[in-house]
């Protein structure tokens, strides 16, 4: 999948998001182009959207809120997320059915 990648060296793997702040409700919302797309009810200010997003993932993966790390994108719709103790296929099993139409 275009949108998750396994490091190499580590126990980690990296999603590519794309963030549709001050949405009704947290939610995946499927694909946009090569990201998984995430609506976030927080707004882009001073923060409070990547907080969200980084705690919405830590809570989906059942890991603590240090092993997400936001690697890519801080002002940006497009983001890159390195997430810690997670593999590729236990992402998968995650976000697969979260992720069919």
């Amino acid at each position: 999948m275009t949108y998750l990648r396994e490091q190499a060296d580590t126990n980690s793997i990296s999603l590519f998001i794309h963030v549709q702040p001050k949405s009704s409700r947290t939610r995946i919302a499927g694909l946009h182009g090569d990201a998984i797309k995430l609506c976030i009810t927080a707004p882009p200010v001073d923060g409070k959207a990547n907080a969200a997003i980084i705690q919405f993932f830590a809570k989906l993966f059942k890991v603590p809120k240090a092993a997400v790390t936001l690697a890519g994108g801080e002002n940006s719709r497009d983001k890159r997320l390195v997430l810690t103790g997670v593999s590729a296929p236990q992402a998968e099993a995650v976000l697969q059915p979260l992720l069919a139409p």
